[in-house]
């Protein structure tokens, strides 16, 4: 029987797999770069707000869905072959977008686009966290947010290339800009076959031979009787083990203090939405209307914005896993609540009221111009918010999130954390185009006290993971760890658990025997036990 080649470095399982990721960008993007061309204020009827917001929305409310489905397929298919199933949501969206002959069909298109973006917003941070070591996991799923990026980038240039197309009343323009997002999708589906399985996903459904042949791969190209692959071995079938004897998933979520857990997997996603930087992404164009800008300056100071948050992203990848998780979450909302605070203010402070602007009836203050230093504030400010948001709480959220959960909880868990992330995404889609057409620039002022209080909570309740492993990550959401403000970064007992296991080795008790249907790391009677 044929097999792919398997390619077993982390960075390259990394770039294929966040190819999800880059859907996501791709469709947020599509919307973004052609919101404010002629062709779709005329194609489409200069949808009101409320249609304006449904369009926005019809992203998140399928990936609401894709969130809910991601769980269960991935447990019962894997993390990898689950990724190729959302594939298949993508090209039948991409489809109906394309051929779109009102708003009922793009909305139709963009929901089932958003079934895929579900999945794989959920699944792929689940499997890179899944195949990296401790001291790289957070730099690895940062890269899932690099690729979102790069997607919102690139499609943001092609939507804008595209606009360029035809006349102003004609269509090509954007079912030019939709069915370009074929390409990442195809690329994807190329590549997933020559990704290994999930390590611990095999653990779990009992395929204890080819987990560790992949974890040893991995973590020490090939060695099976490597310390770190033997000791993160017995961490794995041990935390197994004690879950299966644990009961009921309510009691996997919920009992012996997992609650704690769940509300941070699923708190930390929802902040990421409520913090409001989708505002500057999904309706940047909007915001620089309201600074004045207009035509082909307010797109290209988009696309020069998108530009900046992959540049702050690239610095997050080099640096996640040393400073950790907490600094950045509660630092970078409380930077984002200021810049929210400030945009706002100056709105209210210089801006006149409009009727509309350059068509759009959302828009409902600008800033004249004669206060542009003003309005320079308003495009600095929206800058610096996304540059702190790439550098924050952007990437960490996908990393926190995928980390707290255990191996029996992680796949629905994380499926369960995106949720409340599209939830918030698809609320926020519905309520700023009304929000901006209602209360204008007092929008901003929600935005930054919600911030203020995301770095509350996540101070109180978030505890450090970085440089643990996660299977000991579970122990501090337990009754007797420590409060969330004491942790800190690494005191891993991995680390100790190799040094042990090295020392066994080194005496000859210890070996790999099978019980049940887990594979263990035995050691001969006299041996000392796992530290």
């Amino acid at each position: 029987m044929f097999t792919f080649p398997k390619s077993y470095n982390t960075y390259f399982l990394a770039i294929v797999s966040t190819i999800g990721g880059m859907l996501f960008g791709f469709d947020i993007s599509s919307l973004s770069a052609i919101v404010g061309t002629k062709q779709y204020v005329w194609y489409f009827n200069d949808p009101n707000n409320v249609t304006q917001g449904a369009i926005g929305s019809a992203l998140a409310a399928g990936s609401v869905v894709g969130g809910l489905m991601a769980g269960p397929i991935s447990d019962w298919i894997g993390r990898r072959d689950c990724t190729a199933f959302a594939c298949i949501w993508w090209l039948i969206g991409t489809a109906v977008q394309v051929s779109t002959h009102s708003v009922g069909q793009l909305i139709a298109g963009r929901f089932l686009n958003g079934i895929c973006v579900g999945i794989t917003s959920s699944q792929v941070p689940v499997y890179l966290a899944e195949i990296a070591t401790k001291d790289k996991r957070g730099s690895i799923v940062v890269i899932q947010q690099l690729a979102i990026e790069f997607g919102i980038l690139i499609q943001f240039f092609i939507g804008y290339g595209c606009s360029f197309i035809g006349s102003d009343h004609s269509t090509p323009s954007f079912r030019t800009a939709f069915g370009l997002q074929y390409v990442p999708c195809v690329f994807l589906l190329i590549g997933l076959p020559f990704l290994p399985r999930s390590p611990r996903w095999l653990a779990k459904v009992g395929r204890t031979d080819e987990a560790i042949e992949v974890l040893a791969r991995i973590q020490a190209k090939g060695d099976k009787t490597d310390p770190l692959v033997m000791a993160e071995w017995e961490e794995i079938t041990e935390a197994l083990e004690a879950e299966r004897n644990g009961g009921s998933w309510q009691k996997r979520f919920f009992k012996n203090g997992m609650w704690k857990r769940t509300f941070a997997g699923a708190s930390v996603q929802a902040w990421q939405q409520l913090s409001g930087a989708n505002v500057m992404t999904y309706y940047v164009v909007y915001v620089f209307y309201m600074a004045g800008l207009t035509g082909n300056a307010n797109l290209v100071s988009s696309g020069v914005q998108y530009a900046a948050f992959i540049i702050f992203s690239f610095v997050t990848f080099l640096f996640i896993d040393k400073t950790g998780r907490r600094p950045l979450l509660i630092y970078g909302a409380i930077g984002m609540g200021v810049c929210h605070f400030v945009v706002g203010g100056v709105l209210g402070t210089y801006g006149v009221h409009v009727d509309s602007l350059q068509g759009n009836g959302n828009i409902k203050v600008t800033i004249p111009d004669n206060h542009p230093d003003a309005a320079h504030t308003i495009i600095a400010f929206s800058y610096l918010l996304i540059i702190v948001y790439a550098l924050t709480l952007a990437p960490v959220a996908w990393v926190y999130a995928s980390e707290v959960w255990s191996l029996e909880t992680r796949a629905w868990g994380m499926g369960l954390a995106s949720i409340a992330n599209w939830l918030f995404n698809f609320a926020l889609g519905f309520f700023v185009p009304p929000a901006f057409h209602n209360i204008s620039w007092k929008t901003f002022l929600i935005f930054g006290a919600l911030c203020f209080g995301a770095a509350a909570q996540a101070f109180v309740s978030y505890p450090e993971t970085a440089q643990k492993s996660l299977e000991e990550i579970e122990s501090l959401f337990r009754p007797g760890a420590p409060p969330p403000w004491r942790t800190s970064v690494g005191g891993s007992s991995l680390d100790a658990h190799v040094h042990q296991v090295s020392d066994d080795l080194r005496h000859g008790s210890i070996s790999y025997s099978e019980k049940g249907n887990i594979v263990h790391t035995d050691r001969e009677k006299g041996g000392d036990s796992p530290a």
